[in-house]
């Protein structure tokens, strides 16, 4: 009994390639290659389902099935994502590609950049920088908890730029990093580069819904004119 207890305390354990953690998939190179590819094949399934019944579907019903069904498997936890490879982030967009095109019942060669304009979908680099400056309005204006908010400081508190043009605005210092690669993308830094990247008007707005608009109005000219 000793023997086998011994190989069992000394057996190899096989590290595994990603883990779950509160329905996303990280992997050791935090690539995110294992989380997209559950999530296209998701999107993709769902897709397929809303296409099999489009003939007797409305236009605007599709795009509101679409917006139910789709989208939210698209964007849950979508800001985690910044930083992932242009190779990744294409097979995001696809999705949304494939979701426009079967709205308007089109090919799939068909120009997209109409087609988003037209519903308002936002592409998928500004589903993520849109997510975080909501995240970050929330955390600068009392709406997140304590372990979100304690890592962002706006221009106008710090003590050592009083005097500074940019002490009256609405922007937050960011964190630096030791390993620009890596540590770039974590929330603090990455926050606070594309909150910063907000035009004024739209980074001084305090209500949350009326930011969310505005923020999203923003997106769409920046990235669909």
């Amino acid at each position: 009994m000793e023997n086998v207890a011994s190989r069992d305390l000394f057996c190899n354990i096989a590290p595994s390639i990603s883990v779950r953690v509160l329905g996303v998939n990280i992997d050791s190179h935090l690539s995110f290659e294992v989380h997209i590819s559950r999530c296209v094949s998701s999107c993709f399934s769902a897709l397929r389902q809303i296409r099999s019944i489009r003939r007797s579907l409305s236009r605007p019903l599709v795009a509101s099935v679409i917006n139910s069904l789709v989208f939210p498997r698209l964007d849950y936890c979508v800001s985690v994502l910044h930083g992932v490879s242009k190779t990744q982030l294409r097979r995001l967009q696809s999705v949304i590609n494939a979701s426009a095109r079967l709205v308007f019942s089109s090919s799939r060669f068909s120009p997209v950049s109409p087609y988003l304009r037209a519903l308002r979908f936002l592409p998928i680099q500004a589903r993520i920088e849109n997510r975080l400056c909501v995240l970050t309005h929330n955390c600068l204006n009392g709406n997140a908890p304590s372990y979100l908010s304690h890592g962002f400081c706006k221009v106008s508190d710090s003590i050592t730029r009083p005097n500074l043009r940019s002490s009256t605005s609405s922007r937050v210092l960011q964190p630096r990093s030791r390993h620009p690669t890596l540590g770039g993308r974590a929330f603090p830094a990455a926050a606070a580069r594309v909150w910063n990247s907000l035009p004024p008007r739209v980074a001084s707005v305090a209500s949350t819904p009326i930011f969310k608009r505005e923020a999203k109005n923003f997106y769409l000219e920046s990235f669909l004119a």
